[in-house]
């Protein structure tokens, strides 16, 4: 699937696509694959991520309970061939069916970003604030370009309710419990902003991994702002301004025990 398939968007902004995962083996074959407990699932829009064996994020989703045994999930469109492949791969003796793709749009509804199959919302405006509200709340987004490079706990989707560590198995489970119960990311995701040209997912500012970053007009008319996975102290190095997240997201990221 091409991008001119999936929306009428400029390409520099995300585009994102919708597949729907429904059958008898559905709920089962999710719950073996995502790092959120499938069984809790309810009818908005949970993020949540599928990593690899090495325990680093794939493909970063989100996913509703649409009626039993029948699941939508959200993805960056550039990831749609390769999340098909694994579908295809890991989901070969499973029972279910797993939809084309369909263009679903990013928008803000009522202070919160979701997305939305109207067309009224396929707009550079909609996506703009999408992206906008979601650095605000540290609701990141993986593409082609940052897949396989960071652990959930970096991101702390933990602190969001994409984990759970007591679901039981799950791809990439090991190394991620073993980070919570026996270790703690020393990088982790932060809210900042900058100057300069806005870098692309998947930069480094030195020491700093950029995840999402957007244009951001107020500083001086060339800046931006960004979530990063840094350690603190590079961050304390680094010109850029640190920017408060929600007060979930600026707990310690370690396990509390």
């Amino acid at each position: 699937m091409t991008q001119s398939n999936v929306s009428t968007l400029p390409s520099t902004l995300p585009h994102f696509v919708q597949l729907t995962i429904q059958g008898e083996d559905a709920e089962k074959f999710l719950q073996g694959q995502l790092t959120s407990d499938v069984t809790k699932l309810g009818l908005s829009y949970q993020a949540t991520a599928l990593s690899n064996l090495k325990g680093r994020i794939d493909f970063g989703l989100w996913i509703k309970k649409q009626a039993e045994k029948h699941y939508d999930v959200v993805i960056s469109a550039d990831c749609t061939e390769a999340f098909q492949a694994h579908l295809k791969k890991f989901g070969a003796f499973s029972k279910f069916d797993t939809s084309a793709p369909a263009p679903i749009y990013p928008c803000v509804l009522d202070d919160v970003p979701t997305f939305s199959h109207q067309e009224d919302h396929n707009t550079p405006a909609d996506t703009q604030a999408w992206m906008q509200a979601s650095l605000a709340i540290g609701n990141y987004w993986i593409v082609a370009a940052t897949q396989g490079l960071f652990q959930p706990q970096e991101l702390r989707l933990h602190q969001r309710g994409g984990m759970d560590y007591d679901k039981g198995c799950y791809l990439g489970q090991e190394v991620i419990a073993r980070i919570y119960f026996k270790a703690a990311p020393k990088a982790f995701l932060h809210y900042v902003s900058g100057a300069g040209d806005v870098p692309a997912a998947g930069d480094k500012l030195e020491k700093i991994h950029v995840v999402n970053a957007i244009a951001d007009g107020t500083i001086n008319g060339n800046g931006f702002k960004a979530l990063v996975v840094a350690r603190p102290e590079h961050l304390a190095d680094s010109e850029l301004t640190i920017l408060n997240l929600p007060p979930a997201l600026q707990a310690d990221v370690a396990r509390q025990k």
